[in-house]
């Protein structure tokens, strides 16, 4: 298999080469940080102007995994929306996109810092979403584990025939499950930064992304 099986609080989960996670006695599909309309905060706020195709592109990639795993329950964890401002500018088009998605499974929408109010569209939002032991919550908590989380929009570095290949990439250890970010235009945070010190063991696994999953001791990752 392409993907990375691991188990947490008695679950057994696969961090997917999309950078998806998938929950298949749950038959749930949890993504981070799609930053939607990106391009558009930019462009409104002044900022550098992007092609503003971000937002088809993580649509097409997040489509794709919902028509392989034919989920029951969508958990997006966080920052799914650049602001608040760019889930209302939402054209027409990409609303009704998302409207089909979620139709016939449980679409939960998590609260992230960028997007911190409910938005005006199909599916449950919450602030946290409780299931069999796991928190699913924006931001990892060290003293509520164990939870899966994303925010941080963790990196790797791969050592590949002398060539370094940088790779966005889970942090897994017992408590957390640390999720990449699945939009475009995301950037990252190496793993070696002491931010992850504060909430992942050292022992911890990057699992990166790709073709397929590479799964490697975080120490290993940092070199």
């Amino acid at each position: 298999m392409n993907s990375h099986t691991f188990e947490i609080a008695g679950n057994r989960l696969e961090a997917l080469p999309s950078g998806a996670l998938w929950w298949p006695d749950q038959r749930l599909l949890a993504v981070a940080d799609l930053h939607l309309g990106k391009a558009e905060r930019l462009a409104r706020q002044g900022g550098s102007l992007l092609p503003p195709y971000e937002t088809i592109e993580t649509l097409d990639r997040l489509e794709a995994e919902l028509s392989a795993f034919a989920p029951r329950s969508v958990v997006l964890v966080g920052d799914s929306f650049d602001d608040l401002g760019a889930a209302d500018a939402l054209p027409e088009d990409i609303a009704d996109r998302l409207a089909r998605m979620a139709a016939g499974r449980r679409w939960i929408w998590i609260a992230g810092n960028h997007d911190p109010g409910p938005v005006d569209l199909p599916g449950t939002y919450l602030a946290e979403h409780r299931l069999e032991g796991l928190v699913f919550r924006h931001i990892a908590d060290p003293g509520r584990a164990p939870d899966v989380s994303g925010h941080f929009h963790p990196k790797a570095r791969l050592w590949l025939r002398g060539q370094s290949i940088r790779r966005p990439c889970f942090l897994i250890d017992e408590n957390h499950v640390i999720l990449p970010a699945f939009g475009t235009y995301t950037g990252g945070l190496r793993i070696d930064d002491p931010a992850f010190d504060r909430i992942v063991a050292q022992d911890a696994v990057a699992v990166l992304t790709g073709k397929r999953a590479i799964a490697l001791p975080r120490t290993a990752a940092m070199a």
